[in-house]
Parts: C-alpha cells; sequence; structure tokens
C-alpha cells in the first residue's frame, strides 16, 4: 500500500526494501476550467545533483529536450503537451544502481511551458501528483498530493530522490518558483541561454 505524504514529510525507499533497484517517478496534473485560450504544457524534469546542490554540468538535467542521462539511470519518458487522460502524464524512469556516485541528490520539478506568453500559472492547475513507483512490479510505493498551495508560481519543486547513508531516501518538497524552468535552472546551476 502507498504511502501519502504530506509537504516536507521524509521516507525511506530503499532501507526497508532492499530489492529495490529501478523506480518509475510518475507526475500527473489537470487543468481547471479556467480556460485560457492556449493548452497547459506542463513539463516535468529532473535535475541530478552533486554535494554542492547545483548540476556539475548541463548534462545531469534531464527533460524533454535531453531525455536520458549519459548514465543510463535517469530517463525521461517524453513530453506531454496536454495533460490530457487519466494517469501519470510524463513519466522519468530511475535505475537506483546506475546513479553516478558524485549525484547525491535528484529534484523533480514540474514547469508550465510558455507560461508568461499564455498567461498562465499553477493557480490554474489541479489535482497535481507525483508518485513512486517500484518498476519491478509496478507496485505504487509512495504518492504525494500537491494541493493547490499555488497561485502565481509557474514552477514547483515536487520532490527530492535523495542518497542517505548509502540509502535512497525520499522528500516532499512541494515549494513554487516564480520565472518558470529559467528560475529553477538558475536554482540549479545551469546556465540558460
Amino acid at each position: 500500500m502507498a504511502i501519502n505524504l504530506s509537504k516536507g514529510q521524509k521516507v525511506d525507499l530503499t532501507k526497508g526494501n532492499p530489492s529495490l533497484k529501478s523506480i518509475m517517478v510518475g507526475l500527473g496534473w489537470d487543468v481547471n476550467a479556467f480556460d485560457s485560450g492556449a493548452d497547459f504544457d506542463l513539463d516535468a524534469a529532473a535535475f541530478m545533483l552533486d554535494a554542492s546542490g547545483k548540476c556539475p554540468t548541463e548534462k545531469e538535467f534531464v527533460f524533454y529536450g535531453n531525455l536520458v542521462h549519459a548514465s543510463e539511470s535517469v530517463k525521461h519518458m517524453g513530453d506531454n503537451l496536454t495533460g490530457e487522460g487519466e494517469g501519470d502524464d510524463e513519466q522519468i524512469f530511475v535505475d537506483l544502481t546506475k546513479i553516478p556516485a558524485n549525484i547525491e541528490k535528484i529534484a523533480f520539478t514540474v514547469t508550465i511551458y510558455d507560461a508568461e506568453t499564455r498567461n498562465q500559472n499553477f493557480g490554474q492547475v489541479s489535482n497535481s501528483f507525483i508518485r513512486i513507483v517500484d518498476a519491478s512490479n509496478d507496485t505504487e510505493l509512495i504518492r504525494y498530493d500537491l494541493g493547490e498551495d499555488f497561485s502565481i508560481e509557474t514552477a514547483v519543486v515536487v520532490g527530492e530522490l535523495y542518497r542517505h547513508n548509502g540509502e535512497w531516501k525520499f522528500n516532499a518538497i512541494g515549494s513554487g518558483f516564480q520565472g518558470g524552468l529559467a528560475a529553477l535552472c538558475g536554482h540549479y546551476g545551469i546556465q540558460v541561454a
């Protein structure tokens, strides 16, 4: 049975489940009735961070423009442009055994593509969630529903997978940013053109 997390809650992934080798991180959302005249294109991304809390290079930023990390430890399964339908809208697979030793944390984020031009923000998005599934047997381990705490933000750090004493844990973050993907990239040390 999945553990439902609340903001700021941390949970152990591998300590009580030593056979856990690969996970699927599913992110989903619905767009509420407010119509801005354009599709909502939400984008999931993973920032692979070293001890400094930054991406060592831009290659550690896995998103719709860079779907697979060189180590093959993090794979983005592709861009969903509308958020239509049930279940996960975007998925990121993580092979815990292949994560490079210098990577201590993976931050999972969701941003609204072209939010300023389209006059969109997370106040217009509902039912957003992140879930972590054991990829070997499709069992949902963790679910974190973001709630409706965001109004003007265009980017959200949803949660973090992090290494602690040789084990992997998950932290439900749920912190919003203004400035979309560019603000997140700056936060994690990536230069945006």
